[in-house]
């Protein structure tokens, strides 16, 4: 079946000497692997590398069999040029770590069409924004809403966060968060995309960090933790 859809590259991994096998977000099917052949040969123009970086924006006409075998793209192109994601190491840290995050988190195949959109749209405000220290912390929130644990806020003012039943209770129990965590948290929790992005230290950023993890490990069978965390801790340092 010929597709025509958006996409967003979720990872790539080098196949043999000169292929790729690289997973995707669509818009139409959801996740979707595809085997790109020949990718570091310079004669296909139309599948070149630099398409397959973490978290790009594309266009792509591809055959999808749905078979549970890997796909082929037919036609690729670029959906949005970043203008400042691929030359800001911030900014480009950040992608990689969430690319990460993505693929380790994104375990239904099905398509998401409102998951798309909220990617895409936080993507291109990453790219257009300069002040964004706290974007991955706000996304890796927001993405929660689509996994299925986002914190229960009816009882928010209750003093600590408990982690497993994602609930706010006024009693200190074995799983929850600290007073000051649970502060930090429901900071967090009020935070958009433009809200004013000196709200927190840097080492309480690091204690948001460590919250968010710890709260997709309990509540995602087998996640794992990005490898380029302690990259993204040395550019937030």
């Amino acid at each position: 079946m010929l597709v025509k859809t958006k996409a967003i590259v979720i990872s790539s991994l080098k196949y043999q000497e000169k292929s790729l096998i690289v997973k995707c977000f669509t818009l139409s099917d959801g996740l979707k692997s595809y085997f790109v052949q020949s990718a570091f040969s310079t004669k296909k123009s139309n599948q070149k590398i630099a398409y397959f970086q973490p978290l790009t924006l594309l266009e792509i006409e591809a055959n999808h069999k749905n078979k549970g075998t890997l796909e082929h793209f037919k036609e690729i192109k670029l959906a949005h040029a970043y203008q400042t994601i691929n030359t800001d190491i911030i900014k480009s840290t950040i992608v990689i770590f969430l690319s990460e995050m993505l693929h380790h988190s994104i375990q239904e195949e099905e398509k998401n069409e409102n998951l798309f959109l909220f990617l895409e749209s936080a993507l291109l405000w990453l790219d257009n924004h300069e002040e964004t220290a706290n974007f991955h912390l706000i996304l890796l929130l927001e993405f929660t809403k689509f996994l299925g644990f986002y914190p229960d806020t009816s009882e928010i003012e209750g003093k600590y966060f408990e982690m497993n039943d994602g609930i706010f209770t006024p009693f200190l129990g074995t799983s929850c968060l600290s007073e000051h965590e649970t502060y930090l948290f429901k900071k967090l929790i009020s935070l958009k995309f433009d809200s004013n992005q000196k709200v927190f230290a840097g080492i309480e950023r690091q204690i948001l960090l460590k919250i968010l993890l710890d709260y997709y490990t309990i509540h995602l069978d087998g996640f794992k933790k990005p490898k380029s965390l302690e990259v993204l801790k040395e550019v937030f340092a």
